[in-house]
């Protein structure tokens, strides 16, 4: 993180509008509204668009996957444009924990890979793109959805440095983190060679 640009009650302001705009459950509510059922009987039991896809709706996935993307977004620019770069940060943060862990859904939520995407889009546009690019290389050679996140997760900090926003490095490795701890049971099942693949109801 930056150095403190922000009053720290301003700060943490920022941090709790994050995770409320994180927490919104786009991919449950977009199911529900089209018709498709309740997610957590479907699939993984995930609320994000890789299982909103296994109902074989590929408009609700893909207008799951911008919503979800848009809230990273959003809480970024709406920070940096109200504050400053440290409360952009906190809040990219705290909606992807806000999506991780929706207070409305009991705090059982998503994996917040497209969360993850869309707030370093806003963070910094060139590495977002980068990340893109590589979840979309790893999806396309290996058709496994948490693969490919995991790949894009752990380039971040590489792509951060070296098209210098060093910057954003230490928020780079706490999201990292926290989508390999998102993805734990993939792990366990990419292991075990079990992992379902893209589309795969």
């Amino acid at each position: 993180m930056p150095a403190l640009e922000t009053a720290l009650p301003l700060l943490l302001s920022w941090g709790v509008i994050g995770y409320l705009l994180g927490s919104i459950p786009f991919g449950m509510v977009i199911a529900r509204a089209m018709g498709l059922g309740n997610l957590r009987q479907i699939g993984s039991g995930n609320i994000g668009a890789t299982n909103v896809l296994r109902t074989g709706n590929k408009a609700a996935a893909a207008a799951t996957l911008l919503l979800d993307g848009a809230k990273g977004a959003v809480a970024v620019l709406l920070a940096r444009a109200l504050a400053a770069e440290d409360a952009a940060q906190l809040a990219g943060v705290m909606a992807f924990i806000g999506h991780v862990y929706p207070v409305w859904l009991g705090f059982r939520g998503g994996k917040g890979v497209a969360t993850f995407l869309g707030l370093v889009l806003a963070l910094a546009w060139p590495v977002g793109l980068a990340l893109c690019a590589t979840w979309l290389v790893a999806a396309v050679l290996g058709r496994i959805s948490s693969l490919a996140a995991l790949a894009a997760a752990a380039s971040s900090t590489f792509w951060l440095t070296l098209l210098g926003h060093g910057h954003a490095f230490f928020l780079g490795v706490a999201v990292t983190l926290l989508v390999f701890w998102t993805h734990r049971t993939n792990i366990a099942r990419l292991r075990a060679g079990t992992e379902p693949k893209i589309g795969q109801k």
